[in-house]
């Protein structure tokens, strides 16, 4: 016996942690599994507000409702930080089909990309040219290209066991394909929507149209997966079918909206700041429960369990609830700039974007000290089936805090079913596995729990002596 415990106490002092530390994150885990708010927060902005579009009446009550949660926890401060961001409605349902050189229509399902223009009032009929890229409808030119509606139709790559991958693998077409396309005269851009499944949900997503003159505009639009395999089909057979379709969607003028944030101050080193947060707003076709409902109310549940088990942090810890990541990332760009002014040394920051899924571990985005760190404490994970710590990526919101030193990292839950349901109508409460999200939230509080117990200014200290 005594031998095991020689044994056991070796392997800790091995590695950056305690038994007590083992201690805490089961402390943690047990409390979000038994008394989680999370899944009940998701239930309210989710089910009682809905979808939270920038610039929207939802998005203003879930920018109070947040706020009252917030307030309700004791948290030392609770404030509202004010930003313009854009407002874009879609308007009526759009509609579309597509129609033989017989004459027979059949209807598919599309929607408005966000920040697309509208088509005429009558709608918009053409022929259609398919393309797997910008860089063909650049090849093909004028010629090709002038008069139709373009079709943009690279799918996902499937092979990509990091979906976030195959996803960036192909979002250049949604976000610029109406900019490049309308260089080269098209009338319209249809876009494949960016899912991995078969189905009829189109996805919407941000598009942009850069410095490309006004009359050059053209609508764009995202098809369903299905019906997007059905066009290329029809093509194959006839290229003189032609697409029609009709939307109502306008840019009105930018609105003030607002970040929400919370902060426990901290007991020993108030000045470094450690966040957690996610974006407060969703596109408008579902109820934004994955992206970023789940994101945001693990991130207030970080600091409830915090204090529900009964952590002081020494350092400082906010929740920031960011307005406007889907279509103009003007909430995080806002908390840099203030955090920037009122030189705030932020120390870590920790996003969770990526739905409500089972967590499997974080990404970082830091120096290679501050990483292994933090691998350090990878088997204080293990238990709870968290096993990936790789640098990487963090998260849009935190990423314009960057300077060299802070620590970004973001939650990487399983992502195989959430390009499911992201930007889509199917992004709904009824999705969220309670648990999932409960686990999510824990694993959330216990890095902050030993980023907060252990900080950086340490390991940073020996690097530059060695230098």
């Amino acid at each position: 016996m005594k031998k095991f415990s020689l044994l056991i106490a070796l392997l800790f002092s091995l590695n950056s942690f305690s038994q007590t530390d083992a201690e805490v994150l089961k402390s943690i885990y047990d409390t979000s599994l038994t008394n989680g708010k999370s899944y009940e927060w998701l239930d309210y902005l989710s089910n009682q507000i809905g979808s939270r579009l920038s610039g929207s009446h939802n998005a203003e009550v879930a920018v109070q409702y947040t706020k009252e949660q917030l307030e309700a926890l004791g948290l030392d401060k609770v404030w509202l930080q004010p930003v313009m961001v854009p407002r874009w409605i879609r308007g009526k349902k759009e509609h579309a089909y597509i129609k033989t050189e017989k004459g027979t229509t059949i209807d598919v399902n599309i929607c408005a990309l966000g920040g697309s223009i509208a088509t005429p009032a009558l709608g918009l009929k053409a022929n259609v040219i398919e393309v797997q890229g910008l860089d063909e409808v650049k090849a093909l030119g004028n010629e090709k290209i002038e008069g139709k509606i373009v079709f943009y139709n690279r799918p996902m790559d499937p092979t990509q066991i990091h979906t976030f991958r195959a996803y960036g693998g192909c979002a250049d077409q949604r976000y610029a394909g109406a900019r490049v396309a309308g260089e080269y005269g098209a009338l319209g851009v249809i876009v494949r929507s960016l899912n991995l499944r078969q189905d009829d949900y189109p996805h919407t997503g941000a598009m942009s149209y850069g410095d490309l003159p006004v009359d050059k505009r053209i609508p764009s639009a995202a098809i369903s997966t299905n019906h997007a395999n059905l066009l290329s089909s029809m093509l194959k057979m006839d290229e003189e079918i032609e697409f029609y379709f009709k939307q109502s969607c306008k840019k009105l003028e930018d609105v003030q909206s607002y970040n929400v944030i919370g902060e426990i101050t901290g007991s020993e080193y108030p000045n470094e700041i450690m966040i957690v947060g996610g974006h407060l707003d969703s596109w408008d076709l579902g109820d934004g429960a994955h992206d970023d409902g789940a994101g945001c109310v693990q991130s207030m549940d970080v600091l409830r369990l915090i204090k529900e088990t009964g952590i002081k942090p020494k350092r400082t810890l906010r929740v920031v609830l960011f307005m406007n990541e889907e279509n103009g990332l003007r909430g995080g760009r806002k908390y840099a700039e203030v955090a920037k002014q009122k030189v705030e040394n932020h120390i870590f920051a920790l996003e969770s974007d990526s739905g409500g899924f089972t967590p499997r571990g974080f990404s970082f985005d830091c120096d290679d000290a501050s990483f292994n760190h933090i691998k350090s404490w990878e088997p204080l994970f293990k238990p709870y089936l968290i096993h990936y710590f790789e640098k990487g990526g963090s998260g849009a919101d935190i990423g314009p805090l960057k300077d060299g030193n802070i620590v970004l990292s973001g939650l990487r839950p399983d992502s195989q079913r959430y390009f499911d349901h992201h930007h889509a109508s199917n992004d709904t409460f009824e999705h969220v596995n309670k648990r999932e999200l409960e686990l999510g939230a824990a694993t959330m509080t216990s890095l902050i729990y030993l980023v907060d117990k252990y900080g950086f200014s340490n390991i940073r200290n020996k690097e530059e002596l060695k230098d």
